[in-house]
């Protein structure tokens, strides 16, 4: 194995090049640092089971994350130590978003959306999203008496445009900063797990959704089903790439069992550029028989950049997600668990 430095040691143009990878896990919040064939990984907040995490892109060295019982925390030095937002209210945090003008987003258990001005220092609550008429069908299968916030998605030009997906139950929308919301439309998804829009035309909206492949060419006026060339439509994490060529890469199983219960385990990596059907991308990624679902993330200032983990392997794509090539990485405290988030720095 090659000799690692310490990325304190490396030079500011290797600096520029490092990566810091964020993966949400059920025993801690686990950081990958890296540049090329050297990474480095550890696991902090172990004892926390981390739901869902955010890197701050303008300040590279600051990220969140939120936990399932223990609130928010925040990291000012790329992960390698972490504190909780001691102002932040509730307990569960299962969403967390950034807007460009760098107003941050956070989602709850029960569903709730806050918001902060400062970079987490203070935060407020947006007017309850339960007091919409489709909120008494909300309901979470594990925990069927409750629902909670799974995306939120700022708009890239319009920083009061908000769209926030509840699982299970709704996909919601706000054009003044959440002072009100528009319940969820006829043919919009119900089980969104991932939402983002692609780059190039913010106005395209895509969801990878429970009940399917979902995607909006009106801004969430209207949607509809894509899911040619998928042989499972329980569909989970996603990215698209900023080139031109609108790559795609999102895991799918046939069930939630599939995705995520290891004893069931089976899924699968489609990719698909523009409107194409999908296609299983096998180029370096590991058979799907025991794998649950990857998280994938793409890197806005490096298009055509993808990171994607299964089963606490960590994999990087540099050709829009057609091959993909493991990284080997030196854990200071022991192998990553399965992710359910991911986020680059």
């Amino acid at each position: 194995m090659p000799t690692r430095r310490k990325l304190e040691d490396m030079s500011d143009q290797e600096r520029f090049t490092v990566n810091t990878i964020y993966l949400a896990t059920s025993e801690g919040i686990s950081v990958v640092r890296g540049s090329e064939n050297r990474w480095q990984g550890a696991t902090q907040l172990e004892d926390k089971q981390v739901e869902c995490v955010l890197a701050d892109h303008k300040t590279r060295d600051v990220a969140f994350c939120g936990t399932f019982g223990a609130g928010l925390f925040r990291t000012s030095d790329a992960g390698r130590a972490w504190a909780p937002c001691a102002g932040f209210p509730e307990a569960t945090v299962t969403a967390l978003a950034a807007a460009e003008s760098g107003v941050l987003f956070a989602g709850t258990e029960p569903s709730r959306v806050f918001r902060s001005d400062d970079l987490g220092e203070t935060w407020f609550a947006l007017p309850r999203l339960t007091e919409l008429p489709s909120a008494e069908n909300w309901s979470f299968p594990p925990r069927p008496h409750t629902h909670h916030v799974r995306a939120i998605l700022p708009d890239f030009e319009r920083p009061d445009d908000l769209h926030v997906a509840i699982e299970a139950g709704a996909m919601l929308r706000s054009k003044d900063a959440g002072s009100r919301w528009v319940d969820r439309v006829r043919s919009a998804p119900k089980d969104t797990h991932w939402l983002i829009s692609n780059p190039l035309e913010r106005n395209t909206l895509y969801s990878a959704a429970g009940d399917g492949f979902f995607q909006s060419s009106d801004d969430g006026e209207t949607w509809q089903r894509f899911e040619q060339g998928l042989d499972g439509t329980y569909c989970w994490s996603m990215a698209i790439s900023a080139r031109p060529s609108r790559a795609m890469v999102m895991s799918a199983a046939k069930s939630a069992y599939g995705a995520h219960y290891e004893p069931y385990a089976h899924s699968y990596v489609y990719r698909r550029e523009g409107n194409a059907p999908w296609e299983k991308t096998l180029g370096g990624l590991p058979n799907s028989q025991d794998h649950r679902a990857a998280v994938i993330a793409s890197v806005d200032t490096s298009p055509g950049l993808f990171f994607l983990s299964t089963e606490g392997a960590v994999f990087r794509s540099t050709d829009d997600g057609r091959n993909w090539q493991e990284l080997s990485i030196d854990w200071l405290n022991g192998r990553a668990k399965h992710a359910v988030g991911i986020a680059v720095g």
